[in-house]
């Protein structure tokens, strides 16, 4: 992965926690580990791990972040 796309992902997630970028997806949320951006994960809403590349400390980690800070990734009223 480039630094632009690092970048592009940086710049178009709803937050970042620690250097993990969290992206609305239709699924739930996108996590990528920025300063490693071949680890990723993919959580439901529900916080359940529906893909992953990351090993299980690193995913937990993620998660803790994710529950920690979902409030602020809830869905916007449009």
């Amino acid at each position: 992965m480039t630094k632009a796309t690092i970048m592009s992902v940086a710049d178009a997630a709803d937050i970042i926690v620690n250097g993990y970028a969290f992206t609305r997806d239709p699924k739930g949320f996108r996590v990528l580990n920025l300063n490693q951006p071949d680890k990723a994960a993919v959580f439901s809403k529900a916080g359940e791990v529906l893909e992953t590349s990351m090993d299980d400390i690193e995913l937990r980690i993620a998660l803790d972040y994710y529950i920690a800070n979902r409030q602020f990734l809830k869905e916007e009223d449009a």
